[in-house]
């Protein structure tokens, strides 16, 4: 029997352009309508201040997804970072409207006026290994758990709406200092630093095209990254040079868990994790454990992941 040859990779486009867009919400519906007819999955928000969003899908489609949006006024010059997947890594394709494609809560706040300076990942290793630089991891906690940059502070934040509420609080600690941002993919980091500058620091910088360019660009050898990217998408995590990563997601609350962690006894696939094992009820895991019985049955009878998986 002949078996069939393996599918191409898909491609991954991660992105994002601030840019004034007046007439937002009249680009939803055709640009839903460009990406479900060639088979791209994944997630667009659009709002006044720009586009953000990750998708997936050939890589002819999403090329011409790319052209197609930079030929929208304004979003000229896109910050797109690729990588590739060995499976589709979203189960639908979402175009969202909403108030801010970051959400900090702060308003006034225009990035593509007083973003900090950026920083190409060939230099971010000289600029966070300066005594007198502060480097600010701006992801929530759930995703540094899992890797940050050596000597990084993590503000220990749930949502990016408390960040703003952390630098008013560590002001004392940033002044005189240079500061250097990052971010999965430069959008969080180049608005922080929008919102830092606006308080009158002077020396604010971010690391251009995030986490991801830099696993991309700098050898493993050079690198000052430890550990996994968390990813907002079915892979979990990517390493260097942007290969699949070994974190795996707990299907009960969401929270990126290390291959170590998978051996904790508070560990059940589908049920629970040490993240929200005390968190949660045996009833809560009575259900959870019924979803994943549910979830296995579908992929034992060939219909591919489950949607709550």
């Amino acid at each position: 029997m002949t078996s069939l040859p393996p599918l191409p990779p898909l491609r991954v486009a991660a992105l994002y352009r601030f840019a004034r867009l007046d007439a937002f919400e009249e680009l939803r519906a055709p640009l839903a309508a460009f990406c479900c007819g060639r088979g791209i999955k994944g997630t667009l928000l659009l709002a006044h201040e720009g586009i953000n969003g990750t998708v997936a899908g050939s890589e002819t489609a999403i090329a011409e997804l790319i052209l197609y949006l930079e030929a929208i006024e304004g979003l000229a010059g896109l910050e797109v970072k690729y990588s590739v997947a060995a499976e589709m890594p979203f189960h639908r394709m979402k175009v969202r409207l909403k108030r801010e494609i970051v959400t900090m809560g702060v308003d006034d706040i225009d990035p593509s006026k007083s973003a900090g300076t950026y920083v190409a990942p060939a230099d971010w290793n000289a600029l966070i290994s300066q005594p007198d630089t502060v480097i600010i991891d701006t992801r929530n906690a759930y995703e540094v758990s899992i890797g940050t940059f050596k000597g990084a502070i993590d503000p220990a934040t749930a949502s990016f709406r408390e960040f703003p509420a952390w630098v008013e609080a560590h002001r004392a600690e940033l002044e005189g200092r240079k500061v250097a941002m990052f971010c999965t993919g430069g959008i969080r980091c180049e608005k922080a630093t929008a919102y830092v500058k606006s308080l009158g620091f002077d020396d604010v910088f971010h690391l251009k095209g995030g986490i991801l360019k830099y696993l991309e660009e700098v050898p493993a050898e050079q690198s000052l990254w430890q550990g996994e990217c968390f990813v907002f998408d079915e892979r979990v995590s990517v390493s260097h040079g942007l290969a699949e990563g070994e974190a795996e997601l707990c299907r009960a609350c969401r929270h990126p868990l290390t291959p170590s962690e998978l051996t904790s006894p508070q560990f059940a696939a589908g049920v629970s994790c040490p993240h929200c094992f005390d968190a949660r009820s045996d009833e809560d895991r009575q259900r959870y454990a019924e979803r994943q019985r549910q979830v296995e049955l579908a992929q034992a009878r060939g219909r591919g992941p489950h949607i709550g998986s």
